[in-house]
């Protein structure tokens, strides 16, 4: 970062306040208001879609031109040549592991994977009908509970211990949500096999049979997971940041993670994909859901296209179009939503009216499509997002804590009453 220029800001009334101006790497460059505060003004931002909160080396969105690196390495070829765990190398230290470091780190997730065997008590504390993102919450906050020993958020030892147990736990912690939700047994994991095909056995094996896990799916899940592993200072990220900067365990900052991420217009976009094709019902009524969708007088809404920062092709939902087509022929399924999907998908990427638009499929969209072919429950589609997602909060958890910092105090434009005389309870009308 380097300051290159000034702004020279001018109110009626006052003397002209000079504010540097600095530059990143890439992006646009940033107005540093910071002293506003000692002169007695605040800016005012609502949704902080102006504001640079943090400076960071990890992940970079350019959203005009369908544009995602992690550590300046481009999201196509991370999912295509990558696998999950080579990019949580990546994003936690800066670099692509070499074949030790690579080895290395994959045997020190391994060898957290389990969890407390006292944990299987939280989960029975839980309703069946339980929402899986519910359990993770309340589960994930508890590891503090369970390993103390790794809460000391100054030692950088302790906060790469915490790292390695959360990217391993994540997926025992989510599988035994399923678990329970079904009711049948915890699987434990196996670390003979890699990252995705032990999530996958933990979902879907039983002690009855052995599960041979089908490579194409594996395949799949890790590119899943890879596509989702950061995406800059989003909600859930900037969440972890804040309840991070109050010195808060990094277990209790992920939990707060996770409870950003359950809300329908962050994580839970591709669970309302499925809910839309299930409104939808048929084929045979996409002529008219679109019609409707173009109605501006009309509140149907369009679940799954266009993204809140690209303004063009969100670059991961080419990788995931591609999955998509090669899960659904592997299993050849013939699934009338599944089918509906793939429909509503070739009339967006043709009508004018969303081509103009912009509203190409995004990543979430096709996400919802795979996992649900896998044979993953809606309910557990944000779930599966907060496992991927655990890296990229620890990453940027870890970048802050390492660094100096402050603690998170944005500030409001107060519309209220001003000072009142107290009433007594006789005199009030």
């Amino acid at each position: 970062m380097s300051q290159q220029k000034k702004a020279i800001l001018t109110i009626e009334g006052r003397e002209p306040i000079e504010l540097p101006i600095y530059a990143g790497t890439l992006g646009p460059d940033v107005v540093d208001v910071s002293s506003l505060t000692a002169k007695g003004l605040f800016t005012y931002d609502p949704g902080f879609m102006s504001t640079a909160a943090t400076k960071s080396d990890i992940t970079f969105i350019d959203g005009d031109n369908g544009v995602l690196l992690h550590r300046g390495y481009a999201i196509a070829d991370l999912a295509e040549k990558s696998d999950y765990l080579e990019v949580c190398y990546l994003l936690l230290n800066g670099e692509l592991p070499n074949a030790e470091q690579k080895e290395k780190f994959v045997n020190m997730v391994r060898r957290h994977t389990m969890v407390h065997e006292q944990l299987q008590f939280f989960y029975r504390g839980f309703r069946r009908d339980a929402h899986p993102m519910a359990i993770m919450c309340g589960v994930v906050g508890a590891l503090s509970a369970f390993y103390h020993d790794s809460t000391d958020i100054n030692d950088p030892h302790s906060r790469e211990v915490s790292a390695f147990r959360l990217i391993a736990k994540m997926p025992t912690i989510a599988a035994m949500s399923y678990k329970y939700s079904v009711g049948q047994p915890f699987q434990y994991p196996d670390n003979t096999l890699g990252y995705s095909e032990n999530f996958l056995k933990m979902m879907f094996g039983t002690p009855c049979e052995p599960y041979v896990v089908n490579p194409v799916l594996a395949k799949a899940m890790d590119r899943i997971f890879i596509l989702h592993a950061d995406h800059e200072q989003n909600a859930s990220t900037s969440t972890v940041r804040l309840a991070g900067s109050t010195g808060a365990n990094p277990f209790a900052c992920i939990a707060s993670g996770i409870a950003a991420l359950w809300g329908p217009s962050h994580g839970g976009a591709n669970e309302a994909v499925l809910k839309m094709l299930d409104e939808i019902g048929d084929v045979k009524n996409l002529d008219a859901f679109v019609k409707r969708v173009k109605d501006k007088n009309d509140s149907t809404k369009l679940m799954g296209f266009g993204h809140r920062v690209y303004k063009n092709f969100d670059p991961r939902a080419k990788v995931m179009k591609q999955t998509c087509h090669e899960v659904l022929n592997t299993l050849g399924i013939h699934d009338p939503q599944l089918e509906l999907a793939m429909a509503l998908e070739e009339i967006a990427l043709k009508d004018e009216y969303f081509v103009a638009r912009k509203l190409y499929p995004n990543v979430d969209f096709y996400s919802g499509i795979i996992l649900k072919a896998i044979g993953i429950p809606t309910s557990m589609f944000t779930v599966i997002f907060a496992l991927s997602r655990t890296v990229g909060w620890i990453a940027h958890w870890n970048e802050m804590i390492g660094s100096p910092y402050k603690i998170g105090r944005p500030r409001q434009l107060y519309t209220g009453a001003t000072e009142r005389n107290y009433v007594a309870m006789s005199e009030r009308k």
